[in-house]
């Protein structure tokens, strides 16, 4: 694979499968002599002693997409052990999966680059899974490091409040302005197409946010434990408390565009 040919980005997939986290959380290394770890994953010893030895004692930086705790909690112990900077940014308000370790040293905002003589990195902030998102892009290589805003096999799972449908649509569709050839997500393997990849995860959302529209009709009133029954059954059971999430997240959409109202737990159509 073309990415593994120049020996830029070395991809390390954390021990904690689940549901979730797919086959695990994805820790990538930039760079051959200078790198950066992006994403550490969970305080895994095993996990953290294994990004060490392959580093080989060459990590400069930690950059972390989001602070949820498959992806920021193992950036303290790396960065105190290497003595190397944490770069990211802090939650806007509550969360329901917050890693609370994970302070960053420099804070990043939208457009922020690091410069290394090996390759440049640029933040673009994509709040939507969660309000302080980065993404990473490597133009050098035209590769984007997704983290949890665009998954391999997976649909994102939208939790308010920190997480926020209309967000998360017009960051996927700020992608679009960006030169990428290659995504390497979170979780999953790397992904060709990134426009058709786009383009499809938008497409899925409206199409769910139109089927939630159209069985609320139905429905008349509902609240979101019956609703989830009637917009998610053409998955399994098992998933509705997941499913929940982005449900919500769905309702305060187009509670927010005037398409549906909320009365004492019920919500309707307008």
């Amino acid at each position: 694979y073309y990415l593994m040919d120049i020996n830029l980005l070395n991809k390390i997939t954390a021990p904690n499968p689940g549901v979730f986290t797919g086959g695990g959380t994805n820790a990538y290394l930039i760079g051959k002599n200078d790198l950066t770890l992006v994403d550490p994953g969970p305080a895994n010893e095993e996990h953290i002693n294994n990004i060490i030895k392959i580093a080989d004692g060459k990590i400069k930086r930690i950059l972390v997409t989001h602070t949820h705790k498959d992806h920021s909690p193992a950036a303290l112990p790396i960065s105190k052990i290497l003595n190397v900077p944490m770069y990211g940014r802090l939650v806007d308000g509550d969360s329901l999966w917050e890693d609370e370790t994970f302070i960053p040293d420099i804070v990043m905002s939208d457009g922020d680059t690091i410069e290394t003589s090996e390759y440049s990195i640029e933040a673009i902030h994509t709040p939507g899974h969660a309000s302080n998102h980065l993404c990473f892009l490597i133009p050098e290589i035209n590769c984007l490091l997704t983290g949890d805003h665009i998954m391999d096999g997976s649909t994102v799972v939208i939790a308010p409040p920190d997480g926020d449908m209309t967000k998360y649509i017009s960051s996927l569709e700020k992608l679009f302005n960006y030169k990428i050839d290659t995504f390497a997500p979170g979780h999953g393997s790397y992904m060709i197409e990134p426009e058709k990849t786009i383009q499809a995860i938008i497409r899925h959302r409206l199409t769910r946010e139109g089927k939630v529209f159209r069985r609320l009709e139905e429905a008349g009133s509902s609240d979101l434990d019956q609703l989830v029954k009637l917009v998610y059954d053409d998955v399994s059971e098992m998933l509705y408390p997941i499913a929940k999430f982005s449900l919500q997240a769905h309702l305060i959409k187009l509670i927010e565009e005037k398409k549906v109202t909320l009365v004492a737990d019920k919500y309707k159509t307008i």
